[in-house]
């Protein structure tokens, strides 16, 4: 099993980055590498078994299911169904917490991950974290700090 991670300090109160980040359906509204986005059959983007449809920026189209929600921890969890990624059992995990000595808030994502290949002679494990690490979790963080600092 692979595992991707990134995490961030957003200059912002813990209560306005959750705002923003903990919602389900609004990732193409602040992520640059999302176009389009919703959530599929009217479902709440805060109840678990609600699944979102995105457009990636090269025209690809990935859709994910939440499996876990807890706005008192402020994190999420979310599996992916279908995506143009060389992965099965996509499990990510979103949090955010205060840091109580400054009012900043913590942001972390993951993701663990099978390959859909042999990690031993394809090199394009290294390849997927670093796509997953920095275009997806690490980009999706700046933005979310530029965002939320606003």
């Amino acid at each position: 099993m692979a595992e991707s991670y990134s995490s961030a300090l957003v200059q912002a109160p813990v209560d306005r980055v959750w705002r923003v980040f903990g919602d389900f359906a609004a990732l193409a509204d602040w992520h640059p590498a999302i176009t389009a986005g919703e959530i599929e059959q009217d479902s709440s983007p805060f109840a678990v078994g609600a699944v979102r449809k995105l457009r990636l920026a090269d025209g690809s189209t990935v859709r994910e299911r939440l499996v876990a929600f807890d706005s008192f921890r402020r994190s999420y969890g979310y599996e992916m169904l279908e995506g143009p990624f060389p992965v099965r059992n996509y499990r990510a995990t979103v949090r955010v917490a205060p840091v109580t000595d400054t009012g900043v808030t913590f942001a972390e994502w993951s993701a663990c991950y099978d390959l859909t290949t042999d990690p031993e002679t394809d090199h394009r494990a290294a390849d997927l974290d670093r796509v997953f690490r920095e275009d997806v979790f690490a980009t999706g963080l700046a933005a979310l700090g530029r965002i939320c600092a606003e």
